[in-house]
C-alpha cells in the first residue's frame, strides 16, 4: 500500500524539471557522447596530466575519455577482451595512457561509483516513475524537504535508453552518466576541501 508521505514524495520529484547543473558544473561535450552497447564505466588517472580520465566498456570494446574535454583518447575494439562479469573484482585491463592498470568499473554487471565528493556534493539516483530514472545533484540541500533548485538540481532524466551507473570520480572533479546509449559528463575545476 502506498502512503500518502510516498504520494507526496512521488510528485515532489515528478514536478522537478531538468536544469543544467549549477556552477562551477560544466556539461562536456554538450549533449553527452554516443556509446552504443554501453555496458559500464570506471575512473581512472592520467599518469602525467593528473587529469580524470573515463574507461567505457561495450559490447564494441573499450574506449577512454578525457574527462575534461570529452576527447577519446584509445580505443581497443578486440572482442576477446574480458569484460567486468568475467572478473571477480569487477574490473577490466587499462588502455593508452594507463595500459598495465586495472580499472574498477560499474554498470550493468554491478559495481558503484562515488556518490558523495570530499566537498559537499552529492548524488542521488531516483525512479519516481518507473522505468526512467532521474538523477540529482545537491549541495547542502535536502532532496526530500528542498524545493527544487534550493540545494539540488535534477540534472539529467533517462528516456529512451537503461541506466547503467552515475557517480563522481574520486577526485570530486567529474560527475559521469552512463545509459546503454551515451555518456554523459561534467567537470569542474580543481577545489581545496580546506576552503
Amino acid at each position: 500500500m502506498i502512503t500518502e508521505y510516498q504520494q507526496r514524495l512521488r510528485r515532489h520529484f515528478l514536478a522537478a524539471p531538468v536544469v543544467p547543473a549549477p556552477d562551477p558544473w560544466q556539461q562536456v561535450p554538450a549533449g553527452g557522447t554516443a556509446v552504443g552497447g554501453l555496458l559500464g564505466i570506471g575512473f581512472a588517472v592520467h599518469p602525467e596530466s593528473g587529469r580524470d580520465l573515463v574507461m567505457v566498456v561495450s559490447s564494441d570494446g573499450y574506449g577512454l575519455f578525457d574527462a575534461v574535454t570529452g576527447e577519446k583518447i584509445a580505443r581497443d575494439r578486440d572482442p576477446g577482451l574480458s569484460t567486468p562479469d568475467a572478473s571477480p573484482d569487477l574490473t577490466c585491463p587499462g588502455l593508452g595512457p594507463i595500459a598495465g592498470m586495472r580499472v574498477h568499473i560499474a554498470g550493468l554487471y554491478g559495481g558503484g561509483l562515488h556518490h558523495t565528493t570530499q566537498d559537499g556534493w552529492g548524488l542521488d539516483v531516483i525512479v519516481p516513475e518507473w522505468p526512467h530514472e532521474r538523477v540529482l545533484l545537491s549541495r547542502y540541500g535536502d532532496i526530500y524537504r528542498d524545493p527544487p533548485g534550493k540545494g539540488w538540481w535534477h540534472i539529467f532524466h533517462v528516456v529512451s535508453s537503461t541506466f547503467r551507473a552515475a557517480g563522481f570520480s574520486p577526485s570530486g572533479r567529474t560527475l559521469a552518466v552512463a545509459t546503454s546509449s551515451d555518456l554523459i559528463l561534467w567537470t569542474r575545476p580543481a577545489f581545496d576541501v580546506r576552503a
